[in-house]
């Protein structure tokens, strides 16, 4: 048994929200003081600004030069729901789900658009789909970090370059974390509200230019409302990639983004990026190889999220307890946590199951990490004897 004695030390920032994410290490307003505010995004400082927020985010994501990048309303949700309005219903359309955000798109396929020729592709919580049935002949939407399960896809190795369908891909907790391989990609969502710790309601969008063909050349059956449309009587509407977005942004939100942009170039741009997130997972995995009451959701080393950490009760913690106590034992753990300002928002998803979920994206110090998981263990052993009791 773990001493139930309360740790000394405290992160020094307790934030581990899958978002909106941890800020920047020495984030803090002074940083916005800047921020074009009281004017109008379509003024020339304004497009500038938005512009200079897009150059950026295609610097340090490394995204190809014949890309487009747009930013668009709500957040990676209202990035992603663009492309399935506007992509789909040239061919079959197959999707895979493993986690809540992946149903939820494919609920969306079905029950909004009711395309009628979809195959979902499903996994439980902690494993993948058989990616080798995936048929690109059709269209293919996926998330490649499932933030919700912990599970992400080990690579795009399984994407064929032959493609005749579209790969439609939420990246949304892996982009800046995770290597994107954007020539198996024709369109790229996610918010900076994650990996970037921006704040929430804005998305990104990017377009291949297999994506902007198949914008220009088909039209799907259905209405487009505006905030959707990214096409003008068949052509694509370019302003949306040059800072004239669709929709009115929050100049302060874009000038937070920029920052945390020129963050990341100013420590080494992806690579480093990538680095910090992979080193805050492996503090975490490396801890749970030694403990026996908790392991990881995610089953297979190879597709573990290095953002998104997602952590259960192990088989052996579980054997004793009766019907509710384990799910009531992470709750528990998630109150006391915070009640100490030792840990913020570490509970699992809603659709999960019961566990905890640590964001170890790039703007966490790992050292936070490390403070962290003693906390863990005083709140298991607490926990534990208060619902066993």
């Amino acid at each position: 048994m773990t001493d139930v004695t309360k740790p000394a030390a405290r992160p020094a920032n307790p934030r581990f929200s899958s978002g909106p994410c941890a800020k920047m290490p020495d984030w803090s307003p002074s940083l916005l003081k800047d921020a074009l505010l009281g004017r109008s995004h379509r003024s020339a400082p304004g497009k500038a600004r938005l512009q200079h927020a897009i150059d950026l985010t295609r610097e340090v994501l490394e995204v190809p030069d014949d890309y487009r990048i747009g930013i668009v309303a709500a957040s990676d949700t209202g990035a992603v729901e663009m492309a399935l309005w506007t992509l789909l219903g040239a061919r079959g359309v197959d999707v895979l789900a493993w986690e809540s955000f992946g149903k939820g798109w494919a609920t969306d396929v079905l029950k909004q658009l009711k395309l009628d020729d979809v195959r979902v592709l499903e996994a439980d919580y902690g494993e993948l789909p058989d990616l080798s049935q995936v048929d690109f002949s059709r269209d293919v939407i996926f998330t490649w970090n499932g933030t919700t399960s912990g599970v992400r896809v080990p690579d795009g190795d399984w994407i064929a370059d032959d493609r005749e369908g579209l790969t439609i891909c939420d990246a949304t907790s892996a982009a800046f974390a995770q290597e994107l391989e954007f020539d198996k990609l024709d369109v790229t969502t996610f918010s900076w509200q994650k990996v970037m710790g921006g704040e929430a309601q804005h998305g990104i969008i990017i377009l291949s230019p297999r994506a902007v063909e198949r914008l220009e050349t088909h039209t799907p059956d259905w209405p487009i409302p505006k905030i959707f449309r990214l096409t003008k009587n068949g052509k694509l509407i370019e302003g949306i990639f040059k800072g004239a977005t669709i929709n009115t942004p929050s100049m302060l939100c874009v000038e937070d983004y920029i920052k945390a942009l020129e963050w990341a170039r100013d420590i080494g741009g992806l690579s480093a990026l990538q680095a910090r997130a992979c080193m805050n997972a492996a503090a975490i995995n490396e801890w749970v190889e030694n403990k026996d009451w908790i392991e990881n959701l995610a089953r297979d080393p190879e597709t573990r999220s290095n953002t998104s950490v997602c952590l259960k009760l192990s088989d052996a913690a579980t054997a004793d307890l009766a019907d509710g106590q384990a799910a009531a034992i992470p709750k528990r753990m998630v109150a006391l946590l915070d009640e100490e300002g030792a840990g913020f928002d570490l509970g699992a998803y809603r659709d999960a199951p019961p566990g905890l979920r640590i964001w170890c994206g790039s703007t966490v110090d790992v050292q936070n990490i490390i403070d962290l998981l003693p906390w863990l263990d005083w709140a298991y052993e607490t926990a534990r004897a208060e619902i066993t009791a």
